[in-house]
């Protein structure tokens, strides 16, 4: 279904990208989608860990940039950029070692706009584009506003995700499935990203109205925390993003083979499920 855009929100290029084109295809053959996300430059096996989620099982892996405010983050996602920042992350050093890191599965990048403002939209995207990141989730930048960066984001060949959140209206959500490219992020609950005990109601909900607005692959993101969550929104996603359960895992230093076991467990469960 393709809805009217917003004055100067450009219509996206015909035909999926890298990123949505393999989510598609590994959606049509009946898996259920698994996106991990690490902190780009937290402990020097950061990049080990990404190779580690992909090994697991991961259908591609959401790298986050640090920033100084995370506002859409909890704590443990604030920790890790804390820290990552403290040891002098950047993101032309998390995207230079992107570059060389040869994951085998697709890479994207979940960050907040003043970084993306502050380096300028076309040299951020080509930024991108030259690290091989098919895509990029900027949390706070919302449809309205989205024009000059989605166009130089298509430019260079780099996917916009968009969020939709629980509280959008009937009426906006073809609107954000018509210009999000890669996949659409269907945002679990109202809050910051963090482990819950229980998968919240409204995270199958939003999942429910998104799929039935749109073909393309609809992820549920923020409080999905293990297995049985991560099966329990797939029974209404075609996937799940999860954030803060597997940054706590390096945060207690379990390292990469931590992070692997971790999501092993989940992709095992998916696949038993599909």
């Amino acid at each position: 279904m393709s809805a009217e855009l917003p004055p100067g929100v450009p219509a996206p290029p015909t035909g999926p990208g890298a990123l949505e084109r393999h989510l598609r295809q590994r959606r049509d053959a009946g898996a259920k989608l698994l996106v991990p996300y690490v902190t780009g430059g937290l402990g020097a096996d950061w990049v080990d860990a990404v190779r580690a989620a992909a090994d697991a099982g991961a259908d591609a892996v959401e790298v986050g940039i640090p920033f100084s405010d995370p506002v859409m983050d909890g704590p443990v996602i604030q920790q890790a950029s804390d820290q990552a920042l403290h040891a002098g992350a950047t993101p032309v050093s998390v995207l230079e070692s992107l570059r060389r890191a040869d994951v085998g599965v697709p890479l994207v990048v979940m960050t907040y706009y003043n970084l993306c403002f502050h380096m300028g939209h076309e040299r951020f995207a080509a930024s991108l584009a030259e690290a091989g990141v098919r895509a990029a989730i900027l949390p706070d930048l919302p449809l309205e506003e989205v024009g000059p960066w989605a166009g130089a984001a298509d430019a260079a060949g780099v996917e916009t995700v968009l969020l939709a959140a629980p509280t959008a209206p009937d009426e906006r959500l073809p609107r954000i499935c018509t210009r999000a490219r890669g996949f659409v992020y269907a945002v679990g609950l109202l809050g910051v990203t963090g482990e819950r005990a229980e998968l919240a109601e409204s995270a199958t909900v939003i999942a429910a109205r998104l799929k039935a607005v749109t073909d393309k692959p609809v992820l549920i993101g923020v409080g999905v925390s293990n297995a049985e969550q991560a099966v329990q929104a797939c029974a209404v996603a075609d996937g799940v993003v999860v954030g803060s359960a597997v940054v706590r895992r390096l945060l207690e230093g379990e390292g990469p083979e931590g992070v692997a076991a971790f999501l092993r467990g989940i992709r095992h469960a998916l696949d038993a499920t599909s």
